[in-house]
């Protein structure tokens, strides 16, 4: 009799989270969408737009009082945390903001940005697992390793040790890399250890990760940490096809891929191949930013998924995979020194500044990128998000220097984030 009871009451409990996380009962969710559909957001030159994606960053860290930036901002109750708002801190998106952090400080001289930076990556090391790893999911949840997570970590640490020549950074990426070159398979993969928050066969973004591992090996002079990214991003190119596609390589169907982990894919070929002196890993993740460059239609917009021929599978555009693809043109241009890579980056960044509110007056929106347009999309559905800000302002510093031919000169805080 008690079992049978199971049965309704799980029931009435999923249809009680869902109807919580409906945008009717939601009101700041509601008018976002009103607002998307009923006019265009204001864009103006990239300064402005910067400052508000730093300004939102750095209330997501303040929303945590111990230093890791937030997960993001549920405009609806979100069923999996269990309310709306703030969440809880995310070590992962934390990891790599801190490049961007210190980048900020150097780009437009202001020394609190290095401040809240420093003040990320020591957050980071008190909550290093024992094993060396970093956690799948946010802070409160199951602190279980993460592959992915932990190289993320890693080049936060190496641009905290950059900028402060602080061991205790050193360290901790030692410790990471150690974790990272135990985990991995003969066949150069991560089978062990990733995130219980991700597909167990889908994980070819690791190459992100492996990015992480060779600078670690190069920066800290670790021969194992070079030869185990060598390994992985080998292993990447071998099962890549020939039009550049990417198979097993996303969170939650890898038949049509998700444009935010075919773009870390590719930023852990391109920078992988550039820290490893390897040209052909360079010349693959060309392989697959071309197609992605070819499709941005005339407003900016990219599809959110892609199947095995490119083609586009969805409606809604996932901002985060947009801003990280602006992101990869321009270190394309940077790192091969042809300037056509740049042809689609003024359309996709006005497409990214129209979808910021800078005048909303709750300021988990205020200045945030969400995860999807439109703000109902099926990645991050109603949510502003810490790592799609991230990547819009590093593409936004990007883009300023570039146009003013300076980004081969780059901080190099800046050619981590």
């Amino acid at each position: 009799m008690k079992a049978g009871l199971l049965g309704p009451w799980a029931r009435i409990t999923a249809w009680t989270r869902t109807a919580r996380a409906h945008p009717l009962l939601n009101p700041s969710a509601l008018f976002e969408a009103s607002r998307e559909r009923n006019a265009e957001g204001l864009v103006e030159g990239h300064r402005s737009h910067l400052i508000a994606a730093l300004d939102w960053l750095g209330r997501a860290q303040d929303a945590s009082t111990e230093g890791g930036v937030a997960w993001g901002y549920s405009l609806t109750w979100d069923p999996h945390f269990c309310r709306r708002g703030w969440q809880a801190p995310y070590p992962e998106t934390t990891g790599y903001i801190i490049p961007t952090l210190y980048a900020a400080a150097d780009h437009l001289h202001r020394a609190e940005w290095a401040v809240r930076a420093e003040r990320a990556a020591r957050w980071a090391v008190r909550v290093q697992l024992p094993s060396g790893a970093v956690q799948g999911g946010t802070i409160g949840e199951p602190a279980t390793p993460a592959v992915f997570n932990t190289g993320q970590v890693m080049l936060g640490w190496l641009a905290a040790w950059e900028e402060t020549g602080d061991a205790v950074f050193a360290e901790a990426v030692r410790r990471a890399g150690r974790f990272l070159v135990a985990a991995q398979g003969e066949d150069g993969h991560w089978h062990r250890g990733n995130s219980h928050y991700a597909r167990a066969d889908a994980t070819l973004y690791n190459a992100r990760a492996a990015w992480a591992l060779g600078e670690a090996g190069r920066r800290l002079n670790e021969p194992s940490f070079s030869g185990a990214a060598v390994k992985q991003l080998h292993a990447v190119v071998r099962i890549q096809h020939a039009n550049g596609w990417f198979p097993n390589c996303c969170l939650g169907d890898p038949e049509r891929p998700l444009l935010h982990t075919l773009a870390y894919t590719v930023r852990g070929l391109l920078e992988g191949g550039r820290v490893l002196e390897d040209d052909a890993l360079i010349g693959r993740a060309a392989l697959a930013a071309k197609p992605l460059a070819d499709r941005v239609v005339e407003n900016g917009w990219l599809s959110g998924r892609f199947d095995e021929e490119w083609r586009p599978v969805v409606s809604w555009s996932c901002l985060t995979g947009m801003a990280q693809m602006a992101n990869n043109w321009l270190r394309l241009v940077a790192i091969t020194g042809d300037r056509s890579w740049a042809e689609p980056v003024p359309r996709v960044l006005r497409f990214l500044k129209a979808t910021q509110n800078r005048a909303s007056a709750n300021p988990g929106l205020r200045g945030g990128i969400k995860g999807s347009a439109p703000v109902s999309g099926d990645y991050g559905r109603y949510a502003v998000l810490s790592w799609a800000t991230k990547f819009f302002a590093d593409a936004l510093m990007r883009d300023e220097r570039a146009s003013v031919a300076a980004d081969l000169h780059a901080p190099d805080c800046l050619v981590l984030a």
